[in-house]
């Protein structure tokens, strides 16, 4: 068979690399999507000084998993005030690029109703008008900077919206560890298990191929060594920059596959049980890693690859790695009891990532 690997967004990796923000941005009219502590941490001012008078909007008051409660205003105010520029310029998490990419899908009216219910239907569709999209992480994890995909939560109404459009691919990624300096150690940890479940979820995936497999296999042995020393020395440049790197790669890897069982599992895990998203996607890994083992030779192989032949051995060794980092890994340490946990599951290999995993054909 033809493997196939595509993704279109130009990518920009080193120490630094923010400065690629000038030559990016020439004659282009930008707005700043960022989070509230940016600006005391100079972020803001930096980036006003790279780009000087073409930075004419800037919206710092990005919250973690981008509520519709919030988001309606953002976006309406948005159109309203900075509808003529050319690019959106995202400085953050996921949450930071995922807001930006909810942003930039301009509806006919300029309502964001009009967006829920284009979303609601669960069909692609092509906008009236659009923005470009510059996503520069500055967290180690998301993966969002290299893929379309965000998420738009409806806290109030226990729902979600997966939005997916050819436009919200951002058209440049900077992946500049230097903005990752700063990054306390929770979040350091919560975002770098995020990309660890990217990672394995490409692997235990309907979709995977020799291409992402190479991604990805590098991305969790990178993680499995990097993400506990880094956890423990938090202004290691070296460190930093390793998570960076095997962060993006885990990106590049399910760009093509998209998330399978974890993730759908972390959806309910989040909306219920209040959990960060990256330890929600992760503390089932070793479960999820023992429901995808046997299901298929070529997705064993990739994973005896990365944990050997021993499934009790490679289940204790990512149950122990997360211990390390004091991240609980049974559902009953969330309040959520056995019977739960199998609905829970059920429920989860039935949505649109649960899909995707190779245990869900035979479930």
């Amino acid at each position: 068979m033809t493997a196939r690997f595509h993704n279109p967004v130009d990518t920009r990796f080193g120490w630094g690399s923010l400065q690629e923000l000038v030559s990016l941005t020439e004659n282009q009219k930008v707005t700043l999507v960022t989070f509230p502590e940016a600006r005391g941490l100079g972020l803001v001012n930096r980036i006003q000084d790279l780009l000087g008078d073409r930075l004419v909007h800037v919206i710092e008051d990005v919250q973690p998993n981008p509520d519709v409660a919030q988001l309606r205003g953002t976006y309406e105010r948005f159109w309203q005030e900075a509808g003529d520029c050319h690019t959106v310029l995202a400085v953050g998490g996921g949450s930071a690029i995922d807001t930006a990419k909810a942003l930039i899908v301009g509806t006919a009216s300029g309502a964001f109703d009009e967006l829920l219910s284009l979303l609601a239907t669960g069909k692609p569709f092509t906008p009236p008008r659009s923005k470009l999209l510059i996503a520069a992480p500055t967290t180690a994890g998301t993966g969002s900077e290299v893929t379309p995909w965000a998420t738009i939560w409806d806290a109030a109404s226990h729902k979600k919206y997966s939005l997916h459009l050819e436009c919200t691919w951002p058209t440049v990624a900077i992946v500049d560890p230097e903005l990752m300096l700063t990054v306390p150690g929770s979040v350091t940890i919560s975002t770098g298990l995020d990309a660890l479940s990217h990672a394995l979820e490409s692997v235990w995936n309907i979709n995977a191929n020799p291409v992402s497999d190479t991604f990805a296999v590098s991305a969790i042995s990178d993680i499995l060594e990097c993400l506990p020393l880094l956890s423990r020395d938090l202004s290691n440049k070296e460190l930093r920059s390793r998570m960076a790197l095997a962060a993006l790669k885990a990106g590049l890897a399910f760009s093509n596959t998209k998330t399978a069982l974890a993730h759908s599992i972390s959806y309910e895990m989040t909306l219920h049980h209040g959990l960060p998203h990256g330890i929600a996607c992760s503390f089932t890994l070793p479960l999820v890693l023992g429901l995808a083992w046997g299901h298929d030779e070529a997705r064993d192989r990739t994973l005896q690859h990365i944990f050997g032949n021993d499934l009790h051995r490679a289940q204790d060794r990512l149950r122990n790695f997360l211990h390390s980092l004091n991240v609980k890994t049974e559902f009953a340490d969330y309040g959520v009891t056995a019977t739960q946990a199998q609905q829970m599951i059920d429920f989860a290999m039935q949505g649109a990532r649960g899909k995707n995993f190779i245990g869900s054909r035979a479930a």
